[in-house]
């Protein structure tokens, strides 16, 4: 088992250092009689699934960190602090550094805050911080470089270059329960105006785009979210989505990226079908084993490869005359 987890640990490495976008997306999960989380991180060429026991944004940044244990304290530590509201500036100018400081794990970096004068038993600030420093770490090892993580609002997934999933977006609005009929109109209207945009956002991804274009969409965009109906819920929620435009229209200047996630989903059901037929796990080795396999199944089938052949190769049986690569540098090569 050895050797495949360590191949599902270099795709990983693979899609986070040569993808143009990653999808992210998460599902409950039983492991050890307990409530966790399988978080799913995929690109065009790779998937990977890892169950942990929470979902927070310090969890995922640790997730994007891959096999890196490391703190690191950079300009991507300063900025990440720098967005993040309540974080005493002061805090962050101990911080700053000219060169890049390296910690490898913990301790040490916990060690350097209490040196800088950060208080380490302020829960809340320390999570921040070590929030900071595996952001650091991702960007200190080149993963992620240009890419876009595209995820639905989830609060951990908003790291980096982000973009909103549309689909989700809307999906808000399928929710609302008007009061009236005249509201109900109201919230088709303002659907039909939506998925008409999608439309035309789909059609500029197949196309050159060009600065009108560009700045069409945008006054567009500007022109439905900014529509007022006297419905209170319909129009809080398009003033939440309207301050959410650039992560929205990040497709305008990245037309490569999808505009959902629901490569994510699909993905992420076949963790849903194998908890409904078999539970959860109960070792920390099961619960590897299967987000290992799951994960490379369906590597294997977006590099258009036999997953059983692959078994075959890897386990010295294959009745195949021609070995199959190792998956990482495929997927290296594909992007």
């Amino acid at each position: 088992m050895d050797g495949f987890v360590a191949e599902d640990a270099a795709v990983l490495h693979a899609g986070l250092v040569s993808e143009a976008y990653v999808t992210v997306d998460d599902t409950g999960a039983r492991h050890a009689r307990d409530n966790f989380y399988t978080t799913h991180i995929g690109g065009e060429h790779f998937t990977v699934f890892r169950t942990t026991k929470t979902k927070s944004r310090l969890n995922f940044l640790s997730l994007l960190r891959g096999n890196y244990q490391d703190y690191v304290l950079n300009d991507a530590t300063s900025d990440y602090l720098k967005t993040r509201h309540g974080v005493d500036p002061t805090v962050i100018a101990r911080l700053q550094t000219r060169t890049p400081q390296r910690f490898s794990n913990q301790v040490p970096f916990l060690e350097h805050l209490a040196q800088k004068g950060v208080d380490i038993f302020d829960k809340d600030m320390v999570r921040v911080v070590a929030e900071a420093g595996i952001w650091g770490s991702v960007r200190h090892h080149g993963l992620l470089g240009n890419a876009v993580i595209i995820s639905d609002d989830a609060g951990q997934f908003r790291v980096g270059n982000h973009a909103l999933c549309w689909v989700h977006a809307e999906r808000l609005l399928q929710k609302l329960m008007p009061a009236t009929p005249q509201h109900v109109r109201w919230v088709e209207n303002i659907r039909d105006l939506i998925w008409s945009f999608y439309k035309a956002l789909k059609a500029f991804r197949q196309k050159s785009p060009s600065p009108g274009s560009i700045s069409a969409f945008r006054q567009r965009f500007d022109r439905i979210f900014s529509i007022r109906t006297g419905c209170m819920e319909l129009d809080k929620l398009l003033a939440r989505l309207l301050r959410r435009k650039e992560e929205l229209l990040k497709v305008l200047e990245r037309p490569e990226i999808p505009l959902h996630t629901n490569a994510s989903e699909n993905d992420l059901r076949s963790c849903v079908t194998k908890r409904k037929i078999s539970g959860g796990t109960m070792s920390n080795d099961g619960r590897i084993a299967r987000d290992t396999m799951l994960g490379l199944m369906k590597t294997c089938k977006k590099l258009r490869l036999s997953f059983w052949h692959y078994l075959g190769d890897r386990l010295g049986i294959s009745s195949q005359q021609t070995a199959i690569p190792e998956l990482a540098g495929l997927i290296i090569a594909k992007a």
